[in-house]
Protein backbone atom coordinates (compact mmCIF):
# COMPACT_ATOMS: atom_id res chain seq x y z
CA UNK A 1 0.00 0.00 0.00
CA UNK A 2 1.37 3.20 -0.81
CA UNK A 3 2.42 5.96 1.73
CA UNK A 4 -0.78 7.94 3.10
CA UNK A 5 -0.31 11.38 3.76
CA UNK A 6 -2.63 14.33 4.55
CA UNK A 7 -2.24 17.45 2.75
CA UNK A 8 -3.95 20.92 4.43
CA UNK A 9 -5.35 23.03 1.52
CA UNK A 10 -4.63 26.84 2.84
CA UNK A 11 -8.32 28.92 2.93
CA UNK A 12 -7.14 32.13 4.29
CA UNK A 13 -7.29 35.44 1.83
CA UNK A 14 -4.35 37.19 2.69
CA UNK A 15 -0.33 36.19 2.18
CA UNK A 16 0.08 36.86 6.29
CA UNK A 17 -2.91 34.60 6.87
CA UNK A 18 -2.18 32.05 4.87
CA UNK A 19 1.64 31.52 6.14
CA UNK A 20 0.21 31.62 9.81
CA UNK A 21 -2.73 28.68 8.85
CA UNK A 22 0.40 26.88 6.84
CA UNK A 23 2.34 26.92 10.25
CA UNK A 24 -0.95 25.93 12.26
CA UNK A 25 -1.41 22.69 9.56
CA UNK A 26 2.02 21.48 10.50
CA UNK A 27 1.75 21.52 13.90
CA UNK A 28 -1.73 19.84 13.48
CA UNK A 29 -0.62 17.30 11.77
CA UNK A 30 -0.33 17.87 8.09
CA UNK A 31 2.09 16.32 5.88
CA UNK A 32 1.99 19.19 3.58
CA UNK A 33 0.38 22.43 2.77
CA UNK A 34 -1.86 23.43 -0.56
CA UNK A 35 -1.26 26.87 -1.59
CA UNK A 36 -3.81 28.23 -2.48
CA UNK A 37 -2.44 30.95 -4.65
CA UNK A 38 -6.45 31.79 -6.21
CA UNK A 39 -7.69 33.04 -2.84
CA UNK A 40 -5.65 35.90 -2.45
CA UNK A 41 -8.36 37.55 -4.91
CA UNK A 42 -11.03 36.67 -2.48
CA UNK A 43 -12.48 39.78 -1.04
CA UNK A 44 -13.82 38.07 2.68
CA UNK A 45 -16.51 40.03 4.20
CA UNK A 46 -16.85 40.39 7.97
CA UNK A 47 -19.39 38.21 9.70
CA UNK A 48 -22.75 39.15 10.33
CA UNK A 49 -23.87 39.21 14.31
CA UNK A 50 -27.12 36.90 14.60
CA UNK A 51 -29.07 36.95 17.81
CA UNK A 52 -31.18 33.82 18.72
CA UNK A 53 -34.41 33.84 20.72
CA UNK A 54 -32.49 33.43 24.11
CA UNK A 55 -30.66 36.47 23.39
CA UNK A 56 -27.21 34.46 22.87
CA UNK A 57 -25.52 36.57 19.21
CA UNK A 58 -22.95 34.20 17.23
CA UNK A 59 -21.03 34.86 14.02
CA UNK A 60 -22.23 33.61 10.79
CA UNK A 61 -19.73 34.25 7.48
CA UNK A 62 -21.92 34.25 4.43
CA UNK A 63 -21.38 31.28 1.94
CA UNK A 64 -18.05 31.54 0.02
CA UNK A 65 -19.55 31.50 -3.19
CA UNK A 66 -21.19 34.52 -2.67
CA UNK A 67 -17.91 36.72 -2.06
CA UNK A 68 -16.53 39.08 -4.36
CA UNK A 69 -13.34 38.42 -6.36
CA UNK A 70 -11.05 41.71 -6.81
CA UNK A 71 -9.11 42.32 -10.07
CA UNK A 72 -6.34 41.01 -11.04
CA UNK A 73 -4.07 44.04 -9.56
CA UNK A 74 -5.16 42.92 -6.63
CA UNK A 75 -2.16 41.04 -5.85
CA UNK A 76 1.30 42.12 -6.07
CA UNK A 77 2.32 38.67 -7.68
CA UNK A 78 5.72 38.21 -7.68
CA UNK A 79 5.85 39.87 -3.83
CA UNK A 80 2.90 37.53 -2.82
CA UNK A 81 4.74 34.34 -4.21
CA UNK A 82 7.89 35.31 -2.61
CA UNK A 83 6.97 36.21 1.10
CA UNK A 84 4.43 32.58 1.02
CA UNK A 85 7.74 30.49 -0.37
CA UNK A 86 10.14 31.71 2.30
CA UNK A 87 7.56 32.28 5.08
CA UNK A 88 5.78 28.75 5.01
CA UNK A 89 8.27 25.95 6.49
CA UNK A 90 6.15 23.02 5.65
CA UNK A 91 6.07 20.92 2.51
CA UNK A 92 4.20 22.98 -0.29
CA UNK A 93 2.44 22.52 -2.70
CA UNK A 94 1.27 25.04 -5.31
CA UNK A 95 -2.20 25.96 -6.95
CA UNK A 96 -3.54 28.38 -8.93
CA UNK A 97 -6.76 27.62 -9.52
CA UNK A 98 -9.61 28.79 -12.64
CA UNK A 99 -13.10 29.80 -11.69
CA UNK A 100 -14.33 27.00 -14.14
CA UNK A 101 -12.58 24.57 -11.92
CA UNK A 102 -13.82 25.68 -8.45
CA UNK A 103 -11.48 28.72 -8.32
CA UNK A 104 -11.05 32.14 -7.85
CA UNK A 105 -8.34 33.59 -9.94
CA UNK A 106 -9.81 36.65 -11.73
CA UNK A 107 -7.50 36.43 -15.06
CA UNK A 108 -7.66 34.68 -18.38
CA UNK A 109 -5.94 31.17 -18.67
CA UNK A 110 -2.69 32.82 -20.17
CA UNK A 111 -2.45 35.21 -17.11
CA UNK A 112 -3.13 32.04 -15.02
CA UNK A 113 -0.21 29.74 -16.04
CA UNK A 114 2.31 32.72 -15.95
CA UNK A 115 1.71 32.59 -12.69
CA UNK A 116 2.40 29.28 -12.57
CA UNK A 117 5.16 29.11 -14.36
CA UNK A 118 6.52 31.98 -11.86
CA UNK A 119 5.77 30.18 -9.12
CA UNK A 120 7.83 27.04 -10.27
CA UNK A 121 11.57 29.54 -9.95
CA UNK A 122 10.29 29.04 -6.58
CA UNK A 123 11.51 26.13 -4.21
CA UNK A 124 8.53 24.60 -3.85
CA UNK A 125 7.94 20.45 -3.75
CA UNK A 126 4.76 19.61 -5.34
CA UNK A 127 2.68 21.71 -8.05
CA UNK A 128 -0.77 20.89 -9.35
CA UNK A 129 -1.11 21.25 -12.92
CA UNK A 130 -4.84 20.89 -14.04
CA UNK A 131 -5.31 17.54 -17.16
CA UNK A 132 -7.07 20.29 -18.90
CA UNK A 133 -4.36 23.04 -19.79
CA UNK A 134 -3.28 23.45 -22.85
CA UNK A 135 -1.34 20.03 -23.91
CA UNK A 136 1.85 21.86 -25.34
CA UNK A 137 1.76 24.12 -22.48
CA UNK A 138 1.16 21.86 -20.11
CA UNK A 139 4.33 19.69 -20.75
CA UNK A 140 6.67 22.95 -20.58
CA UNK A 141 5.58 23.47 -17.04
CA UNK A 142 5.93 19.56 -16.53
CA UNK A 143 9.36 19.47 -17.84
CA UNK A 144 10.01 22.97 -16.03
CA UNK A 145 8.92 21.37 -12.83
CA UNK A 146 10.92 18.10 -13.39
CA UNK A 147 14.21 20.01 -14.15
CA UNK A 148 13.37 21.80 -10.56
CA UNK A 149 13.08 18.13 -8.87
CA UNK A 150 9.62 19.80 -8.28
CA UNK A 151 6.58 17.10 -8.10
CA UNK A 152 3.83 16.93 -10.09
CA UNK A 153 -0.22 16.55 -9.08
CA UNK A 154 -2.15 15.82 -12.40
CA UNK A 155 -5.95 16.68 -11.34
CA UNK A 156 -8.90 16.91 -12.94
CA UNK A 157 -11.99 18.68 -11.37
CA UNK A 158 -15.78 18.48 -12.33
CA UNK A 159 -18.99 19.52 -11.69
CA UNK A 160 -20.30 16.27 -11.48
CA UNK A 161 -19.57 12.63 -11.23
CA UNK A 162 -18.76 10.34 -14.18
CA UNK A 163 -19.05 6.24 -13.37
CA UNK A 164 -16.33 4.05 -11.46
CA UNK A 165 -14.96 3.24 -14.64
CA UNK A 166 -14.57 6.35 -16.21
CA UNK A 167 -12.40 7.33 -13.27
CA UNK A 168 -9.68 4.76 -13.07
CA UNK A 169 -9.89 4.85 -16.77
CA UNK A 170 -8.58 7.98 -16.41
CA UNK A 171 -6.44 7.65 -13.15
CA UNK A 172 -4.92 4.71 -14.98
CA UNK A 173 -4.24 6.87 -18.28
CA UNK A 174 -2.82 9.81 -16.44
CA UNK A 175 0.23 8.09 -14.69
CA UNK A 176 3.01 9.70 -16.74
CA UNK A 177 1.38 13.29 -16.39
CA UNK A 178 2.35 13.63 -12.69
CA UNK A 179 3.57 12.03 -9.62
CA UNK A 180 0.05 11.95 -8.32
CA UNK A 181 -3.00 11.98 -9.81
CA UNK A 182 -6.24 13.63 -8.46
CA UNK A 183 -9.62 13.70 -9.50
CA UNK A 184 -12.26 15.83 -7.61
CA UNK A 185 -15.87 15.83 -8.50
CA UNK A 186 -19.48 17.50 -7.05
CA UNK A 187 -21.77 14.57 -4.97
CA UNK A 188 -25.02 15.25 -6.06
CA UNK A 189 -26.13 11.85 -4.29
CA UNK A 190 -25.24 9.05 -2.34
CA UNK A 191 -25.03 7.63 -5.91
CA UNK A 192 -22.26 9.79 -7.11
CA UNK A 193 -20.26 9.09 -3.42
CA UNK A 194 -20.68 5.60 -4.18
CA UNK A 195 -18.94 6.21 -7.65
CA UNK A 196 -16.11 7.57 -5.75
CA UNK A 197 -15.73 4.50 -3.56
CA UNK A 198 -15.88 2.17 -6.41
CA UNK A 199 -12.96 3.53 -7.96
CA UNK A 200 -10.78 3.94 -5.22
CA UNK A 201 -11.15 0.53 -4.59
CA UNK A 202 -10.06 -0.61 -8.13
CA UNK A 203 -7.37 1.17 -8.13
CA UNK A 204 -6.23 0.00 -4.58
CA UNK A 205 -3.96 -3.26 -5.48
CA UNK A 206 -2.48 -0.81 -8.91
CA UNK A 207 0.77 0.84 -8.46
CA UNK A 208 -1.15 4.45 -8.98
CA UNK A 209 -0.48 7.05 -6.76
CA UNK A 210 -3.79 9.01 -6.80
CA UNK A 211 -6.16 10.71 -4.85
CA UNK A 212 -10.29 10.69 -4.83
CA UNK A 213 -12.34 13.13 -3.47
CA UNK A 214 -15.41 14.66 -3.80
CA UNK A 215 -17.32 18.29 -2.49
CA UNK A 216 -21.18 17.45 -1.28
CA UNK A 217 -22.40 14.93 1.00
CA UNK A 218 -20.79 11.50 1.12
CA UNK A 219 -17.36 13.18 -0.44
CA UNK A 220 -15.90 12.38 2.96
CA UNK A 221 -15.91 8.33 2.42
CA UNK A 222 -13.13 8.40 0.46
CA UNK A 223 -11.38 10.43 2.63
CA UNK A 224 -12.44 9.01 6.02
CA UNK A 225 -11.67 5.72 3.94
CA UNK A 226 -8.66 6.05 2.54
CA UNK A 227 -6.18 4.03 4.46
CA UNK A 228 -8.03 0.83 2.71
CA UNK A 229 -8.18 2.51 -0.37
CA UNK A 230 -4.75 2.59 -1.54
CA UNK A 231 -4.77 6.37 -1.57
CA UNK A 232 -1.82 8.30 -1.07
CA UNK A 233 -3.03 11.56 -0.33
CA UNK A 234 -5.63 13.16 1.38
CA UNK A 235 -6.47 16.63 1.32
CA UNK A 236 -8.04 18.11 4.72
CA UNK A 237 -9.01 21.41 6.13
CA UNK A 238 -7.87 23.39 9.17
CA UNK A 239 -11.90 24.74 9.76
CA UNK A 240 -13.49 22.57 12.37
CA UNK A 241 -17.43 23.56 12.16
CA UNK A 242 -20.11 20.69 11.61
CA UNK A 243 -21.08 21.79 8.41
CA UNK A 244 -17.76 20.46 6.72
CA UNK A 245 -19.43 17.24 6.59
CA UNK A 246 -22.23 18.71 3.94
CA UNK A 247 -19.09 19.80 2.37
CA UNK A 248 -17.40 16.61 1.73
CA UNK A 249 -14.43 18.38 3.64
CA UNK A 250 -13.29 17.06 6.86
CA UNK A 251 -10.58 18.50 9.28
CA UNK A 252 -6.86 17.38 9.78
CA UNK A 253 -7.07 16.23 13.39
CA UNK A 254 -10.55 14.64 12.82
CA UNK A 255 -9.66 12.46 9.91
CA UNK A 256 -6.40 10.77 11.81
CA UNK A 257 -8.50 10.60 14.94
CA UNK A 258 -11.08 8.44 12.55
CA UNK A 259 -8.13 6.56 11.26
CA UNK A 260 -7.22 5.74 14.76
CA UNK A 261 -10.64 4.81 16.27
CA UNK A 262 -11.40 2.71 13.16
CA UNK A 263 -7.90 1.15 13.76
CA UNK A 264 -6.69 1.93 9.91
Amino acid sequence: MAELRVCVSLESTTVDEMVDEAARANLSGADLVEIRFDRLWLDKPEPEIVEDENGRTREVMSLENTWAVNDLEHVEIEAALDRLVEGIQAEAMFTVRASTAGGFFPGTEEQRLAVLDAALDRDLQWVDLEDNIDAETREKLASKARGANISIVASRHETSTPSAEDITTWIKDSTEKGDLVKFCSMISNPSDALQLVQASMDLKDGDVKFSIMGLGPGGDWTRLHAPVMGQSLVYATMRTEYALKDEGRINVRDVRDAWQLLEY
